[in-house]
């Protein structure tokens, strides 16, 4: 699936960052992206420190950028840039402090240009990661949201299924206006895995069969989109099955420009969303890549505290992809 994305990414030479430098996992991807010439990994830590651990599990990163916060030589600009970031609300010393954590101090690197993307969560929790991008990098032109998409995979007979689905993992029960955010950003995403988006707003109801605050709230959004001239379809509110098999949208929704073809599901809650990629994953023996936050000025994602190395390796080539 990533093919054309790593052809693309060996002609840019971005640097990504990674929060963690002394796990083995992160050690391992940025082993081999270096290896594959993928990206430039910059990761932070002790280099002495680091160069140890990878010998240890037998990683080589030889030709490597290791950064310690403490012995940054631009250290100084660094922290005046951030108080002035967050004037009013974080004085010199809190910034300094805060930059010795090396979550911080990499999300500083993506801002400053030394960067263009950062990777954590590996030790750090989801909140950790965007609490400074949201800090420092905050959201994109047009965006008030940070929300997050999740891309399904399957291949069987040679046969390839693509599906993404947002939000499954930061907004926990979006408004109206929320979920048009969430909409449009998603279908971006959809794009850059190649997904021409045809996209579902998904509900208990199918276009008026079922009544409820959450339905309104759905079809409420789709009337909102609609009127956005967008360069995809959308439609909604649908039931999964609605929006997913012909035959049933044939009966449901006849008139639906996206009903039986939806391939980007948009959830009315986290709830729903959570649960529906995972059951997709699990009972379907899909590959789930995720989640990739959407509506920031950079590329940031987050990590599961309980990823592997392939996983970092595969987060690394779509962290890079999202730069504009």
């Amino acid at each position: 699936m990533f093919e054309n994305m790593i052809e693309n990414l060996k002609t840019k030479h971005q640097k990504l960052v990674f929060t963690e430098g002394l796990d083995p996992r992160i050690l391992e991807a940025a082993s081999r992206l270096k290896k594959d010439k993928i990206l430039e990994p910059i990761l932070l830590g002790n280099p002495k420190e680091v160069h140890i651990a990878a010998q240890k599990y037998g990683f080589c990163i030889d030709e490597i950028e290791i950064i310690e916060p403490k012995t940054y030589t631009a250290l100084e600009s660094m922290v005046a840039m951030m108080v002035e970031l967050r004037k009013g609300k974080m004085d010199e010393a809190t910034c300094r402090g805060l930059l010795m954590k090396t979550n911080y101090f990499g999300t500083m690197l993506v801002k400053m240009g030394h960067a263009d993307g950062l990777l954590g969560g590996a030790t750090y929790s989801t909140a950790d990661t965007i609490r400074p991008a949201l800090q420092i990098i905050k959201t994109a032109p047009g965006n008030k949201i940070v929300s997050s998409c999740f891309i399904l995979y399957r291949k069987t007979d040679n046969v390839e299924e693509k599906y993404a689905m947002g939000d499954c993992a930061i907004n926990i029960n979006p408004s109206e206006d929320e979920l048009v955010e969430i909409t449009i950003e998603t279908g971006k995403t959809a794009k850059i895995f190649a997904i021409d988006p045809k996209v579902a707003l998904l509900s208990y109801s199918t276009l008026g069969s079922g009544a409820g605050e959450s339905v309104d709230k759905m079809r409420n959004a789709v009337a909102k989109l609609k009127n956005l001239n967008l360069d995809f379809p959308v439609d909604g509110e649908l039931q999964f099955d609605a929006a997913f098999s012909n035959d049933v949208a044939k009966i449901k929704a006849p008139n639906s420009p996206v009903a039986g073809k939806a391939n980007t599901f948009i959830f009315p809650d986290i709830n729903a969303g959570n649960i529906g990629y995972k059951l997709a994953q699990r009972m379907g023996s899909f590959k789930a890549y995720g989640p990739i936050l959407q509506g920031l000025n950079a590329p940031i994602n987050d990590l599961s505290r309980g990823c592997t190395a392939d996983e970092v390796y595969n987060m690394a080539i779509i962290t890079a992809s999202l730069k504009k």
